[in-house]
């Protein structure tokens, strides 16, 4: 099968890689020239422009920024894309969004998938989780790139368009909560009773058989095992809109989920005042799974 790309970024080249090594076609574009040629390197057949992408495949996977960038793509895409072509939005678009331009590309003959695509920069070596709404004929006719993209029984399909960008943005809600967790009981262990604990080392001992082992706190331990005092980076934390969506959904139907709320306002308060050590590892997390940047003191 030949797949377009359109975005060649972290995520974008880690998706390409995938599916390139599952024997699959790749013809990318990405807007930085450097990009694209990093893209080259690994086997991705470089595109001047999206209308050169469009000559050579109707399969268009969309990894850009959310907003205006995804609309802009789209516009360009419906008018070169012939009836019953399939595009995908794997960025973090919001829901209702991806629910409007999954109507207008209807309207064109174009099948629209929305994608949630987790597993960060790792997400290259071990597979994606990927959580797909939309058009199901489409779904199942890419099957064979969604099991190159995804780790085993990491890909699924949610139901109508938006649901994959939905629970894609809940599971984000989710990703705040945990990680402030873990945060805020490091935060204790350095700076409560004991001042002296080898948080490594408990970072360690967790990770192995404990309830609350999990990716994270392997994450935390690799941070931790490089430097435990965390004195030359800030603590802000950006908030890049997933978990703002999540919050805003569940006061809108009057569910409440006050872990998700408090992680995200403690974000915006580490914008505010530079943050404590808890959110210093929060940013390092981000900075480990993501490639977010960590802003230095």
């Amino acid at each position: 099968m030949k797949l377009g790309i359109i975005g060649l970024g972290k995520m974008g080249k880690a998706i390409a890689y995938r599916v390139l090594q599952a024997n699959h076609e790749v013809i990318g574009y990405d807007r930085d020239e450097t990009v694209l040629r990093d893209a080259e390197k690994i086997g991705v057949s470089p595109a001047k422009n999206i209308e050169e992408i469009t000559k050579q495949t109707n399969i268009i996977w969309i990894m850009v920024p959310p907003g205006d960038t995804v609309d802009a793509v789209l516009t360009k895409l419906h008018k070169l894309l012939p009836a019953g072509s399939i595009i995908i939005d794997g960025g973090n678009s919001k829901f209702t969004q991806s629910i409007e331009r999954a109507e207008i590309c209807k309207k064109l003959s174009i099948r629209f998938l929305d994608c949630g695509t987790s597993g960060g920069l790792r997400g290259q070596t071990t597979g994606f989780s990927l959580m797909i709404g939309g058009d199901h004929n489409a779904y199942e006719e890419i099957k064979s790139l969604l099991q190159a993209i995804a780790a085993p029984n990491g890909y699924g399909y949610m139901g109508e368009s938006g649901t994959g960008h939905y629970v894609k943005m809940v599971h984000n809600g989710i990703e705040y909560a945990l990680m402030q967790a873990y945060a805020d009981g490091f935060n204790l262990l350095k700076n409560g009773h004991f001042k002296n604990l080898d948080l490594a080392n408990i970072a360690s001992v967790w990770r192995n058989g404990s309830v609350i082992r999990s990716w994270l706190l392997e994450l935390i331990h690799e941070i931790l095992m490089n430097d435990q005092d965390l004195k030359d980076i800030s603590g802000e934390v950006a908030e890049s809109g997933m978990g703002r969506w999540t919050v805003e959904d569940a006061q809108e139907h009057n569910i409440p989920i006050p872990l998700i709320e408090d992680a995200l306002a403690i974000r915006y308060w580490s914008q505010k005042t530079g943050g404590n050590y808890s959110t210093k590892i929060v940013a390092l997390l981000r900075h480990k799974f993501g490639g977010h940047a960590v802003k230095k003191l």
